[in-house]
């Protein structure tokens, strides 16, 4: 007979899992809402922030490798070219020039090596120190360890922070945030050999970011930090364009119309 403890855990579990289903459809209907009623907007360099590529774990961040292949040649078919993220970050790319970047650095990422391999297509993958080290909830090999991330750098990828412990910095205290900032630098230079210039934000949600974090991040040594959305970055960060597990084909295209520029996860 189950006890107490254990009928009330299974029942926050269950409870945690319908939030994150209700949640999903939620973007769901409003990217579809986006898609059909938003106008498009001038074309303008664009970088794409994927998550995992074969996660299902990862709810509304997961697109499926199949998905992940039909929208590169979207991308194609409608006359982009593929740029490294820097690039757009620094103002020099095309109008019609994209980039790619992965948050979070899991594991299902390689599903998409054989895809930008055959391309050419340049990418970023940002990197939570913790979990390539197998610490914290995903030390299930859900992350790319330190050994794979290096077989990443040598596939064409650029490695970028994402922190320690995937934190929300708007939460922090800003000696926590500085030690999340440089700490997580240190350990990725310790086992790559490189101290990345990039910083993609935990959320990436203005909230989540607040005017002390960017200066931190500055003086931690990054160059660029990458937010999430286009309106609504916070000031001084580098905005990028979320893809989502519901983003069809005809929604990817209205993606790079510009039509999700005002949206927020």
């Amino acid at each position: 007979m189950m006890t107490s403890r254990v009928l009330a855990r299974i029942f926050r579990r269950n409870a945690a899992r319908q939030r994150r289903r209700l949640s999903s459809l939620g973007v769901g209907a409003d990217r579809y809402r986006l898609a059909f009623l938003g106008q498009p907007r001038p074309a303008r360099g664009r970088i794409l922030c994927y998550h995992s590529i074969g996660t299902p774990e990862w709810g509304v961040n997961d697109v499926t490798p199949k998905r992940f292949a039909s929208h590169i040649e979207v991308a194609f078919a409608g006359g982009h070219s593929f740029v490294p993220a820097s690039l757009i970050a620094a103002g020099n790319a095309s109008p019609r020039a994209l980039a790619i970047t992965f948050d979070d650095a899991l594991a299902s990422v390689r599903n998409a090596l054989p895809v930008l391999s055959a391309y050419g297509i340049p990418f970023t993958v940002f990197v939570v120190s913790d979990w390539a080290d197998g610490k914290g909830r995903w030390a299930d090999g859900r992350a790319l360890s330190w050994l794979q991330l290096e077989e990443i750098t040598n596939s064409g990828g650029t490695i970028g922070s994402h922190s320690v412990t995937h934190a929300n910095f708007g939460r922090l205290s800003p000696a926590a945030a500085a030690d999340e900032l440089q700490r997580s630098r240190e350990t990725i230079s310790a086992h790559l050999g490189l101290a990345p210039s990039e910083f993609a934000i935990p959320f990436g949600r203005r909230r989540d970011w607040p005017e002390s974090a960017q200066r931190l991040a500055l003086g931690a040594g990054y160059t660029t930090v990458y937010a999430q959305s286009e309106d609504r970055r916070p000031p001084g960060t580098v905005p990028r364009t979320f893809v989502t597990r519901w983003d069809t084909d005809r929604l990817l295209a209205a993606a790079l119309d510009g039509k999700f520029d005002g949206w927020e996860e």
